[in-house]
C-alpha cells in the first residue's frame, strides 16, 4: 500500500470475499507504506469459474484499521475486482485506489495482482469417471460458441410455447411454473407517513415471466392477506444446457408487492440454482426453488429505514418449479403457510337478548354460547359499531322460579319442543296472560363522591318477577373518585307470565330499588346509597317488532338512563350515578298446550275451573258444529295466518339484510382497526430501534461525559499543582528580594560607618595638619629669629633643619 496516514497504535488488515468465502491477510503496521505480502487463493473448477464469469461475480477487498486493544475494526475503504479480466498468464500487479476512502486527505492505494493458476494436485486425486459426451455433437459445438446475451425467448403463438435457443436443435419441452402461496407481515411495508384512505385500496403481487406481466388476484387486507395460491406457467421449447445458460444469464426473478402503480416492496429469487450444468436431474424429476423470501422496501437506505427483526420482516412464499413436459407429476402442493388459519372462526350472536341462535351461526365449528360466563377479552375489544348491533351475550342470566301469576317457565330461547313441554310443570294461568321477558343491565357507576375508594356491589330484589332472593353483581369492583367503572355480571333476565295491565300497574306503582354496597373483607358490608329505577319508563319507549323462536310476532321495548344514587344515611345527597338499560319483551299470549293441568281436558277440579274458564274450550251440543270448525272460520284463519307469515318473512328478510349490512360494517371496522393496530405495531418497532440507538447514543454520551469529568479533574489537579508551584516560586522570589534588600541595607550601613570613620580620621588628620602648620610657623618664626640671631652658623645645618621641619609638616 501507499499514501496511507501513519497511525502508530493501529494495524491494517484486508479481507477478501468471493464465492461466499471470506479470507483475510495478517495484520500489518499502519504506516504510510504498509506491506501485506499475502496471497489469498480460492479453489474452483472451470465450470464454476465459467458460471461466475457469466454472473459477473465480483471479488471485493475491504481494508480495515484494527485497534489491538479493543479489537475494534474501522472500515477504511474497499476495492472491487472484475473476475472476467483475470487471465491465466501472470500479469503485472496494479495499483487500485480505495473506494469510499475514510482518509479523505489521502489517496490511499493498494497494489494487487490477480492470476489464474492450474492446480496440479487436483490431477492426482485418483480415478474419476469421465463425463459422458453429449449425445448430439452439434449441440455441444453450438453451446461452445453461444453468447448468453444472445439467448432470448421467442413466442410461438400458434403452438403456444417460448423458443429458447436455436429451433433446429432445441426441441425438448419444459414447463416453468411460479406460484405465490402466502404472505405475512405485509403491513410493515406501508410507510409510517402514509394515511390509510377511506376507500380500501387493493394490493397485488406482480412479476414478469419470460416477458409476460403476471399479477395475482387483488386483496385488501394487509394484516391477514387472504388470497388463493395462484400458479403461472409457461411452456418452453429448448434443451437443458441452453436453458441452464439462459437462467444463469437471467439471474433473478423479481416479485413486487404493488398498490396501484406503486411498488411497496420487492424480493429477488435466484434462478441460476434451478439447473446445474451437465446435470440429468431434470430428466428424472422436477427441480424447484421454494421458500419464504423477505420483501425489501424500495430505497431502504435512502429512506433511512431501520432493519426489522426476522420475526417481523415482511415475507412472501414463492415456489418456482421447472419440469419436463413429458413427466407426469402430481399437482403442486402449496407451501406451508404460517401457523395462523386462513379462516378465523367467527362468533355470531343474536341481537340484544344475548342468546345464540343456531340459525345465525355462519361459520363452521362455532362454539355454543349457552354458557353464561363473563365476556372474553376478544369480545370485549370488538368495535363499537358491532357492539351496537350485537350485545355481549355472555352475561349473567337468572330466570325467575315462581311468578306471582303463573309458574310456567317457557324456554328463554323461545323454541321449545313438545317433549320438553310434556315434562315441564303444567299450571293453569288466565287466558289474557302474556309471556314476558324483562331484562336489566346495570352497566356502570361513576361520579363517586364518598371520600374514600369502595369495593362496589349492587343489590336489588323485585318479587313481582317471582324472585324473592336478592340479586347481586359480582365480583366487587373498586371505584375511586372521578372514575367510571363497568360492572361485571350485571345482566339479569326474568321470564314470567302476567296480565299486561297488571304489569303496567306494578311498574308505575313500584320502582326498582338498587342498593350500592361497600364490601370489605375486614369489616361488615356497608350500605352507601340507593338508586330508584322507574320501570314504567320502558312502557313509554318505542316498540320494535321481532320474530320469536316459533316464528311468532313479538314486541320489544328498551330504555336507557342514568340515575343518581342517594346516600342511605344523612341528608340524602347524591353520592354516585348509575347507568342502566332495561328491556321488556312481549312474546304474546301464553299457548294453550303450555298451561294444561292434565292430559284430559274433561277432568278439571272445581277449584281449577275458576282459572280455566278462559283457557278451556266450551262444551257445545253434538248436533251443532263448533264455531271454529266452520269453513268460513278456517278460511279466515288461514288467510290471517298467511298474512302473518308473509309479514314475518318480510321482516325476517329485512332483519337478515340489516344483519348482513351491520356485520359487513363491523367487519370493515375491525379490519380498519387491525390495520391501524398493525401500523401502530410497526411504529412501535421503529421507535424501539430508534430508542435502542438513542440508548446507545446516551451511553456514548455518558461515557464521554465521564471522560470529560476525568479530564476536567486531571486539569484541575494540574492547575492546582501549577498554582502551588507558582505560589512557591513567588514566595521564594519574595524571600530573595527581602534578603537582597536586607543585604543592601547592611552594606549601606557598613558604608555609612566607613564614611563616618573616614570623616573622623579626616578631622583628626586635619587637626594634626593644623597643629603641624602651627608648629611650622612657630619653627619658621624661630628659624627666622635664629637666623637673625645667629647668622654666623653654616647654611648647611640650617638647610637640614628646614628640610626636617618640612618633612615633619608633610
Amino acid at each position: 500500500g501507499r499514501y496511507f496516514p501513519k497511525r502508530p497504535k493501529y494495524m491494517l488488515i484486508v479481507e477478501a470475499k468471493f464465492d461466499g468465502e471470506q479470507l483475510a491477510t495478517d495484520p500489518v503496521e499502519h504506516t504510510d507504506q504498509p506491506e501485506f505480502a499475502t496471497e489469498l487463493a480460492w479453489e474452483l473448477d472451470r465450470k464454476a469459474l465459467h458460471q461466475h464469469r457469466l454472473q459477473r461475480t465480483p471479488i471485493k477487498l475491504q481494508c480495515f484499521a484494527l485497534d489491538p486493544v479493543s479489537s475494534a475494526k474501522e472500515n477504511i475503504g474497499y476495492i472491487v475486482l472484475d473476475l472476467r479480466a483475470v487471465q491465466e498468464k501472470k500479469q503485472t500487479p496494479k495499483w487500485y485506489p480505495l473506494l469510499s476512502n475514510k482518509y479523505t486527505k489521502f489517496k490511499s492505494e493498494i497494489q494487487v495482482g490477480v492470476i489464474l493458476e492450474t492446480d496440479s494436485k487436483a490431477l492426482v486425486d485418483g480415478f474419476k469417471a469421465k463425463e459422458a459426451p453429449p449425445r448430439e455433437g452439434r449441440v455441444s459445438t453450438l453451446l461452445s460458441g453461444l453468447d448468453p446475451k444472445s439467448i432470448v425467448p421467442v413466442l410461438n403463438e400458434e403452438e403456444g410455447y417460448h423458443q429458447i435457443g436455436p429451433a433446429e436443435c432445441c426441441r425438448d419441452y419444459f414447463v416453468l411454473s411460479v406460484t405465490i402461496a402466502f404472505a405475512t407481515q405485509l403491513e410493515q411495508l406501508v410507510p409510517s407517513t402514509m394515511k390509510i384512505p377511506e376507500r380500501q385500496p387493493e394490493f397485488f403481487f406482480y412479476y414478469s415471466l419470460l416477458g409476460n406481466d403476471v399479477t395475482n388476484e387483488p386483496f385488501t387486507d394487509l394484516i391477514n392477506p387472504n388470497f388463493e395460491p395462484e400458479r403461472a406457467s409457461v411452456r418452453i421449447r429448448s434443451t437443458a444446457d441452453v436453458l441452464q445458460v439462459y437462467l444463469c444469464a437471467q439471474s433473478k426473478l423479481q416479485i413486487h408487492l404493488c398498490c396501484g402503480d406503486q411498488s411497496l416492496g420487492s424480493t429477488e429469487i435466484p434462478l441460476s440454482g434451478l439447473l446445474k450444468k451437465g446435470s440429468v436431474e431434470i430428466d428424472q424429476h422436477p427441480v424447484a426453488i421454494e421458500g419464504a423470501f423477505v420483501l425489501v422496501p424500495p430505497n431502504r437506505a435512502k429512506q433511512k429505514l431501520p432493519q426489522l427483526p426476522l420475526d417481523m420482516a415482511p415475507t412472501v412464499g414463492v415456489s418456482v418449479i421447472l419440469q419436463k413436459e413429458c413427466l407426469n407429476v402430481q399437482p403442486l402442493i402449496p407451501l406451508n403457510a404460517p401457523s395462523e388459519p386462513k379462516q378465523q372462526q367467527k362468533k355470531v350472536l343474536s341481537p340484544v337478548s344475548g342468546k345464540t341462535e343456531g340459525m345465525q351461526q355462519k361459520s363452521q365449528d362455532v362454539p355454543s354460547q349457552t354458557d353464561h360466563s363473563s365476556p372474553t377479552e376478544d369480545e370485549a375489544t370488538e368495535s363499537e359499531v358491532e357492539s351496537l348491533k350485537f350485545e355481549k351475550g355472555t352475561k349473567l342470566k337468572k330466570t325467575a322460579d315462581n311468578s306471582p301469576v303463573a309458574a310456567s317457565q317457557p324456554n328463554p330461547v323461545g323454541a321449545s319442543s313438545s317433549s320438553e313441554l310434556a315434562s315441564a310443570q303444567k299450571v293453569v294461568i288466565p287466558a289474557a296472560s302474556h309471556h314476558f321477558c324483562f331484562s336489566i343491565d346495570l352497566r356502570s357507576v361513576r361520579g363517586l363522591d364518598v371520600g374514600f375508594p369502595i369495593n362496589c356491589i349492587l343489590r336489588y330484589s323485585y318479587p313481582f318477577f317471582g324472585s324473592a332472593a336478592p340479586i347481586m353483581t359480582s365480583p366487587p369492583v373498586e371505584i375511586r373518585k372521578n372514575m367510571e367503572v363497568f360492572l361485571p355480571q350485571s345482566y339479569c333476565a326474568f321470564d314470567f307470565a302476567t296480565i299486561p295491565h297488571q304489569l303496567q300497574d306494578t311498574f308505575f306503582r313500584l320502582p326498582l330499588l338498587v342498593e350500592l354496597w361497600h364490601k370489605d373483607k375486614t369489616t361488615k358490608d356497608l350500605l352507601l346509597g340507593i338508586a330508584r329505577l322507574q320501570l314504567s319508563n320502558v312502557l313509554t319507549s318505542e316498540k320494535t317488532r321481532f320474530l320469536g323462536g316459533n316464528g311468532e310476532q313479538c314486541w320489544r321495548q328498551t330504555y336507557n338512563e342514568t340515575v343518581g344514587v342517594t346516600a342511605a344515611q344523612g341528608s340524602g345527597n347524591r353520592i354516585a350515578e348509575l347507568s342502566y338499560a332495561i328491556t321488556l319483551e312481549d312474546y304474546g299470549l301464553v299457548k294453550m298446550h303450555e298451561v294444561l293441568v292434565s292430559d284430559s281436558s274433561q277432568c278439571v277440579g272445581a277449584g281449577q275451573q275458576q282459572h280455566d274458564t278462559h283457557t278451556q274450550p266450551r262444551c257445545v251440543p253434538e248436533n251443532q258444529p263448533a264455531p271454529r270448525e266452520t269453513l268460513e272460520y278456517k278460511a279466515a284463519l288461514e288467510l290471517e295466518m298467511w298474512k302473518e307469515m308473509q309479514e314475518d318473512i318480510f321482516e325476517d328478510q329485512l332483519k337478515k339484510k340489516e344483519m348482513v349490512h351491520m356485520q359487513a360494517l363491523a367487519e370493515e371496522w375491525k379490519k380498519r382497526d387491525r390495520e391501524r393496530e398493525a401500523l401502530v405495531k410497526k411504529k412501535v418497532a421503529e421507535y424501539t430501534v430508534l430508542e435502542e440507538q438513542l440508548q446507545k447514543t446516551l451511553r456514548d454520551l455518558d461515557k464521554r461525559e465521564r471522560q470529560l469529568l476525568s479530564a476536567e479533574s486531571e486539569l484541575q489537579r494540574v492547575k492546582m499543582e501549577l498554582q502551588a508551584e507558582h505560589e512557591r516560586n513567588k514566595q521564594e522570589l519574595q524571600d530573595s528580594v527581602r534578603r537582597a534588600r536586607e543585604e543592601c541595607a547592611h552594606q549601606v550601613e557598613l558604608e555609612r560607618s566607613k564614611i563616618k570613620q573616614t570623616e573622623e580620621d579626616k578631622l583628626r588628620v586635619q587637626q594634626q595638619l593644623y597643629e603641624a602648620e602651627n608648629k611650622y610657623k612657630i619653627l619658621e618664626k624661630e628659624f627666622q629669629q635664629y637666623k637673625e640671631q645667629q647668622s654666623s652658623k653654616p647654611e648647611i645645618k640650617l638647610q637640614s633643619e628646614i628640610n626636617l621641619l618640612t618633612l615633619e609638616k608633610v
